[in-house]
């Protein structure tokens, strides 16, 4: 429990301050500081979501209930699939074993199985709004999650070895991040046109504004 105020007091509070304030004034802000922004707001929506599991989780041990694991340190993840298998496990577990199995799941081949991909990702995004933003949050993950199957298999991890592999897990993670980054904007931003507004200003504000 102890844990989880940490992460929603500590973390998400102290970034969300920074976030709200780059989101709000991201016009007159230069480049680097938008960028900081996007990636507080990244830190803020973890540590408020698995702050408040953590939270429910020592909670139901003070009752003798054990609750699942919900996190599983997703910004570590190296590639889009890992992702979903770390962050909100509760919420994937229920998509998976009453919309995906039922569709199909991974067993399906062709068309069928993005089908049931895109399928998830925008009920994932209804799930958390009727707003356009998250239905864009929601097409950004199942874009990216098709790509990474269509070029790598549905493998989580590429087999390699040696340091290879160290600099490829680098490599994945940074790049995961981004993109999970870059879809945090549009479940943010108010509406649509903030979002695209805001990431335009990265590659047009300039260094200094």
């Amino acid at each position: 429990m102890i844990w989880g105020f940490f992460k929603k007091i500590v973390v998400a509070d102290t970034c969300a301050g920074y976030a709200n304030f780059v989101f709000e004034n991201y016009e007159q802000l230069p480049s680097p500081t938008i960028i900081m922004g996007a990636i507080a707001f990244s830190f803020q929506i973890y540590g408020d979501f698995s702050g408040y599991s953590d939270i429910a989780l020592g909670t139901s041990k003070l009752f003798g209930i054990q609750l699942m694991t919900n996190f599983r340190f997703p910004y570590l993840a190296t590639n889009i699939i890992e992702f979903w298998r770390r962050w909100h496990i509760s919420l994937s577990t229920w998509f998976r074993d009453y919309v995906y199995f039922p569709m199909g799941g991974s067993k399906s081949t062709g068309w069928k199985f993005y089908r049931n991909v895109f399928t998830i990702f925008l009920l994932s995004g209804f799930w958390h709004g009727a707003n356009w933003t998250f239905i864009i949050w929601g097409l950004i993950h199942a874009v990216i999650y098709c790509l990474y199957v269509l070029i790598f298999g549905r493998k989580t991890h590429p087999e390699k070895s040696g340091i290879l592999s160290s600099l490829t897990s680098v490599f994945g993670a940074l790049i995961t991040f981004l993109v999970v980054s870059v879809a945090w904007v549009f479940f943010r931003a108010a509406d649509t046109e903030t979002a695209f507004d805001l990431l335009s200003a990265i590659f047009i504000n300039g260094i200094v504004g």
